[in-house]
């Protein structure tokens, strides 16, 4: 085993659910204390589309994300360097999660060729070329200065069998060795592995076995969300909490379903990201308790109630469902109100799943929560199965 190393994370379990494997504790980072479990919005760019930090700190948003293959097209690594780092570019004084640039292998498949050395990826921009290896991923992630970062990883579709899976997890450990010696910050930036073996449990169990022999402080999930069935997506989630380290956080990647997020916290996972929230505002989607209003939709137009009745969040504070109704899809600014109020949802969500595990009473918020979503107890089966492997049985009133 390599020396210990004293790294820039704090992990503290509060408390841990005597039912399910969820847990809520406290993760220090060196811009921000986090409660976990966490929802971590995605600024892709340097931004959340739609929003600007000082509403994220209205929030209490402590930690959103950024991605490494855009900013290291756009501004680039040297320019963000020069700016005192993303932190300083965006005036956020908050946490900062950035991606490897790995996930671009499956989303710009079309434009990326994976050798043993790295990715190289054509530019949807400009159409230039650049290869994104395990070294020049860390190069690029500490000048942005990110609080967490993540190894360059080998991703496969969710849809892909056979051997290439195997080279994949197995590639995914190399890269892992090979960013761990080029990451210069270790002292201010935390680089997290990524366990990767697509569907199958063997090599999910064999990546996670080799990851938690290295000295890291936290654990990512990933491979997931890419189109495969919930129900397998679910067995592979519980499969890896089983062999990733109680005494560290455990981070989910893509995922951002309220659904999938309560589920999922039950199945043992801390940290979740996704672009969905922003997303489903910008085609003019509110996202509540009991389900998604679709604005645009005539029912609307005289409905003089808030999005969320006790909502605290500015738009609902502010304005009717009818005023957003009538701007929805055709002024821009119904894009930045219905994205604070989804955040403001997914962020209340996560931090009322906290306050249950604490409380000892998850079993019971995971029961309301199901009954305000499918009021006819129409319950997801791949949900009622999740649960029941970790002693949550859904009852139907």
């Amino acid at each position: 085993m390599a020396m210990q190393r004293t790294h820039a994370l704090s992990f503290k379990i509060l408390a841990e659910c005597s039912t399910t494997k969820a847990r809520a504790s406290l993760m220090k980072l060196p811009h921000a204390t986090v409660d976990t479990p966490v929802f971590m919005p995605v600024g892709t760019q340097g931004t959340l589309k739609g929003l600007v930090p000082d509403q994220l700190r209205e929030l209490d948003c402590r930690i959103i994300l950024g991605n490494t293959y855009h900013l290291g097209h756009r501004p680039g690594p040297e320019l963000l360097e020069k700016a005192g780092g993303l932190h300083e570019f965006m005036q956020w004084d908050r946490a900062l999660l950035t991606d490897s640039g790995g996930f671009q292998m499956v989303s710009l498949l079309k434009l990326a060729e994976i050798t043993e050395e790295g990715v190289k990826f054509q530019s949807p921009h400009d159409s230039s070329e650049m290869m994104l290896t395990p070294e020049h991923s860390i190069h690029i992630q500490n000048k942005i200065g990110a609080d967490i970062i993540m190894q360059l990883d080998d991703v496969v579709h969710s849809c892909v069998t056979g051997p290439r899976v195997e080279e994949a997890m197995h590639r995914t450990i190399r890269w892992l060795d090979r960013c761990m010696k080029a990451h210069g910050r270790p002292h201010d930036q935390n680089l997290f592995p990524i366990v990767q073996g697509g569907l199958y449990p063997e090599l999910r169990k064999k990546c996670a076995e080799e990851l938690t022999k290295r000295d890291v402080p936290g654990f990512a999930i990933g491979g997931l969300s890419g189109g495969e069935s919930k129900d397998e997506f679910w067995k592979i989630v519980n499969i890896s909490t089983d062999y990733l380290p109680k005494e560290k956080p455990r981070y989910l990647m893509g995922v951002g379903f309220a659904v999938d997020l309560v589920v999922c916290v039950a199945l043992g996972c801390d940290m979740f990201d996704c672009v969905f929230p922003t997303r489903t505002a910008r085609f003019g989607n509110a996202l509540t308790p009991t389900g998604t209003l679709i604005l645009h939709r005539p029912e609307f137009a005289e409905d003089f109630q808030p999005i969320e009745k006790g909502c605290p969040c500015s738009t609902c504070k502010n304005y009717t469902r009818a005023y957003l109704h009538g701007i929805v899809e055709n002024e821009p600014v119904s894009c930045s109100l219905l994205t604070i109020h989804n955040v403001a949802y997914q962020l209340r969500l996560m931090r009322a799943m906290h306050q249950s595990i604490v409380e000892d009473a998850f079993p019971e918020f995971i029961q309301d929560f199901f009954d305000k979503l499918y009021p006819s107890a129409d319950y997801p089966q791949w949900a009622i199965d999740a649960l029941a492997s970790v002693n949550v049985h859904l009852k139907k009133s």
